[in-house]
C-alpha cells in the first residue's frame, strides 16, 4: 500500500514455496525426470489434517508437477476429496480414490502431503503388499525412521539428513 518492500515476507512465501517442491525433487532424485508408467499414491489433499481447504496446499504443486513428469496419480484425503474434485475436476492422470488403500493399489511409491491422524499408524504390511515396491516420501515426518528400516521399507523424510532404505539392499 505505501510502496515498501518487505523483504523478509518475501523471502518466507519464496521458502514456502520451495518447500512444496521438495518431495517432488525427492521423487524426482529417486525415479529421474521422465515419470511417464508411474504411478504414485498421495495421502492428504488438505493444507493442514481436519480442514478441506488446499488453497495453499502442497499436493497441489506435487499433483501437478508430477503430472507434468508423465506421472499418473491416485490420491485420497479423509475430507477434502469434495475440494479435490472442484479444484481439479476430470484432470487426466489424477485418480481420487474413496479409501487410502485404495490409493496404494500398484502404485510405485507412497507420498505423504498431510499429517492427517488416520496416516500416523498405517498398516505397513497392507503398504508393503500393495505398492509396487516398499518405499514412502513422507513430507510430513509421521513415521521413526528406525522403525521403518526394521519393516524392509525405503522411506524419504523431510530435513533430517538421511534416507532409510531397506536392509541387506545393495549386497
Amino acid at each position: 500500500e505505501y510502496g515498501i518492500e518487505l523483504r523478509v515476507l518475501t523471502a518466507v512465501e519464496a521458502a514456502n514455496e520451495t518447500q512444496k517442491r521438495v518431495l517432488v525433487d525427492k521423487v524426482v532424485a529417486r525415479f529421474g525426470e521422465d515419470l511417464h508408467g508411474r504411478t504414485f499414491a498421495l495421502w492428504g489433499l488438505a493444507f493442514k489434517p481436519d480442514t478441506d481447504d488446499m488453497r495453499d496446499a502442497p499436493s497441489r504443486v506435487i499433483i501437478h508437477e508430477l503430472l507434468k513428469r508423465g506421472a499418473a496419480i491416485r490420491a485420497y484425503d479423509p475430507v477434502a476429496m469434495d475440494e479435490a474434485r472442484r479444484i481439479f475436476g476430470d484432470l487426466p492422470g489424477l485418480t481420487l480414490v474413496n479409501h487410502q488403500v485404495e490409493a496404494l493399489q500398484d502404485a510405485d511409491a507412497l507420498l505423504i502431503a498431510t499429517e492427517w491422524r488416520e496416516f500416523k499408524s498405517p498398516d505397513f504390511e497392507q503398504i508393503r503388499a500393495r505398492l509396487k515396491q516398499a518405499l514412502i516420501f513422507d513430507g510430513r515426518n509421521l513415521f521413526d525412521p528406525p522403525q521403518v528400516r526394521e519393516l524392509a521399507i525405503e522411506y524419504y523424510g523431510i530435513g533430517r539428513g538421511q534416507t532409510v532404505t531397506p536392509p541387506n539392499e545393495g549386497q
